[in-house]
């Protein structure tokens, strides 16, 4: 049951497909620098002391610490976004095709708030390790803050995709009766 693909589709879909390929790239980029942190380490450290003029001290291997882990976090973050962009352009195909409101679309958008959840607390953790690694000598700054909005887009997924069932499900029902 092909239609025309409205604009928007297709802009969400050159849109979803560029993000499948920067993500990545992005993702490469942070874990080439986790790696810089073991293989350059003097060369990180200076880089990181210079700014305040501070000298190799404890603080600082812990901002280094601190900054691998987020290094880290950070790389699965990406790999959690790529998991959702590929579910997320599967749905945009559904509708494309003029058939959205089947299971595995419910089953897309409950992977995706999974996902969104994971990604909440990932951001949650990142913020608490650079709040506990960062003192006034070293700080670091990663603008972290709580976002209520993202809380409530995770739990309108999870929401949503049970719709997406109920919907799927009613449409088989009435399918069956014809």
């Amino acid at each position: 049951m092909a239609q025309s693909h409205p604009r928007e589709l297709t802009l969400s879909r050159n849109v979803l497909r560029t993000l499948l390929v920067l993500n990545p790239i992005f993702g490469f980029g942070i874990l080439a620098m986790f790696i810089t942190t073991f293989a350059a380490e003097g060369f990180m450290m200076r880089a990181l002391l210079h700014e305040h003029g501070a000298t190799h001290s404890a603080e600082s291997l812990s901002l280094l610490a601190g900054m691998r882990w987020i290094m880290l976090l950070g790389t699965l973050a990406v790999v959690v976004v790529q998991v959702a962009l590929k579910k997320l352009l599967a749905i945009v195909e559904t509708v494309s095709d003029g058939d959205p409101f089947v299971i595995i679309n419910a089953e897309r958008l409950k992977t995706i708030a999974w996902l969104a959840l994971g990604l909440e607390v990932l951001h949650f953790a990142i913020g608490m390790i650079a709040r506990s690694v960062s003192t006034e000598t070293h700080p670091l700054d990663i603008d972290w803050k709580f976002n209520f909005t993202r809380w409530m887009a995770v739990l309108f997924l999870f929401v949503l995709s049970r719709v997406f069932e109920q919907g799927a499900r009613m449409r088989e029902d009435l399918e069956g009766t014809v």
